[in-house]
């Protein structure tokens, strides 16, 4: 309720102490569900999830008052002082784990569970992106670019090497991030909606991971025993997140490279394109892991082809969201 309450407060204010209140809230109700598990990671990221968080809100509340001390004004639109809009630039970027400031995140993932990482990666990245947009003409184009670029690029390269899930996945939303930041000066609502299907697909991938206990890529590749369906389609939401056509995650790149490009910035378009496709590298990995590899198994014993429990319908219908959105582009591109 606290989360929904800070998140809400945050989105629907004008006023910058409003806004730095609900992101305050959201702070103080996530880190008992990260603690929940009272294991020395999960009361470690915990930790690192506070001093980064607060450290953030201060230069948030820092940058609106010399805002205010110089213009006079406390409206979320109207941030216009230059050291106010690279403060709140830096303060934002700490809150979303962009790079430079991404250092915690992984980490705080890595500790958490996967219900707690997905409320991580998606409902605590709403607030700071609304914040974002709303200053959005005020900022830095060259800075946002640079960051972009930057989390494109560390995204790839840093979850190349990794064997736990919860960390490949903090680094692909780092990936994805700089993709929404990339726009975010010249087309807001593609940013959104590049927010939007990341959270549909990452939601997908959460929830599937934590019915079938999946932690790391040796468990991932003695998972198809539990449930196949859901491996196999659990694939297909893995490829979808990598931006590969025909599935939903390939329709926000094309849009942000589209867009790119009708900005006469093809060079960015470019290299951020490639760099998507170190991404497509560990996403593909994953999902050999789960579909294609077959373990040594000596042990011989009948298959579970069902678990005890059933699938929530809301993992069935996540993925096949995630995997079957793209024919509706033509809708999508009246509204952007």
């Amino acid at each position: 309720m606290s989360l929904l309450l800070g998140t809400s407060i945050t989105v629907s204010s004008n006023h910058w102490m409003m806004a730095w209140t609900g992101l305050e809230i959201n702070t103080l109700a996530i880190i008992p569900l990260i603690s929940k598990s009272h294991h020395p990671r999960a009361i470690e990221a915990a930790t690192k999830y506070f001093l980064t968080q607060a450290a953030a809100s201060t230069l948030l509340l820092f940058s609106s008052m010399t805002n205010a001390w110089f213009t006079g004004q406390w409206d979320i639109t109207q941030l216009t002082h230059p050291t106010s809009c690279l403060l709140l630039t830096t303060a934002v970027s700490i809150k979303l784990g962009l790079t430079p400031f991404h250092f915690g995140f992984p980490e705080v993932l890595q500790g958490s569970s996967m219900t707690t990482g997905l409320l991580l990666a998606n409902l605590m990245k709403f607030p700071p992106n609304a914040l974002l947009i709303l200053t959005s003409p005020s900022l830095n184009p060259t800075l946002l670019t640079t960051m972009a670029i930057a989390s494109a690029a560390l995204g790839g390269w840093m979850g190349l090497n990794q064997t736990q899930i919860r960390k490949v996945l903090a680094f692909s939303s780092i990936s994805h991030l700089g993709w929404m930041t990339i726009i975010l000066l010249y087309n807001p609502k593609l940013t959104l909606l590049t927010f939007y299907l990341y959270c549909l697909m990452t939601s997908a991938i959460f929830l599937a991971l934590n019915t079938t206990k999946i932690t790391n890529l040796a468990t991932m590749m003695t998972a198809w025993t539990k449930i196949p369906p859901l491996t196999t389609t659990l694939m297909l939401a893995l490829l979808s997140l990598a931006g590969l056509p025909p599935l939903t995650g390939f329709l926000p790149k094309w849009l942000i490279i589209q867009e790119l490009t009708k900005q006469e910035m093809t060079p960015v378009a470019t290299t951020i394109a490639l760099l998507s496709l170190l991404g497509l590298f560990f996403y593909l990995r994953l999902a050999y892991c789960a579909t294609i590899t077959l373990p040594p198994n000596s042990s011989n014993h009948m298959k579970h082809w069902q678990t005890n429990k059933s699938v929530h319908i809301l993992i069935t219908t996540l993925i096949s969201l995630s995997i079957l959105l793209l024919p509706l582009s033509p809708m999508i591109f009246t509204t952007t």
